[in-house]
């Protein structure tokens, strides 16, 4: 899978619901239309609790990655 270059990256890992999500959203505030998020998370709720924020925002979710218990999204604005 080719390697996906994130102009960002927010840690979340070990932060529990609902502080992913909120950290998500002021994260992608502070970017630019078309550039990449990287969200690292190990809070097992974020594998929904993400996507269905983004739904909501209108954001594209480009790939989820899990790893060892990490979850990492990746995350374009619109």
């Amino acid at each position: 899978m080719p390697e996906i270059k994130a102009d960002q990256v927010l840690d979340t890992k070990g932060l529990n619901c609902p502080m992913p999500v909120l950290k998500t959203k002021k994260a992608l505030d502070g970017i630019q239309a078309g550039q990449v998020l990287e969200v690292i998370a190990t809070d097992p709720g974020s594998k929904s609790d993400i996507p269905a924020l983004l739904k909501r925002l209108g954001h594209e979710l480009v790939d989820t990655r899990e790893e060892g218990g990490v979850i990492s999204f990746f995350i374009r604005k619109k």
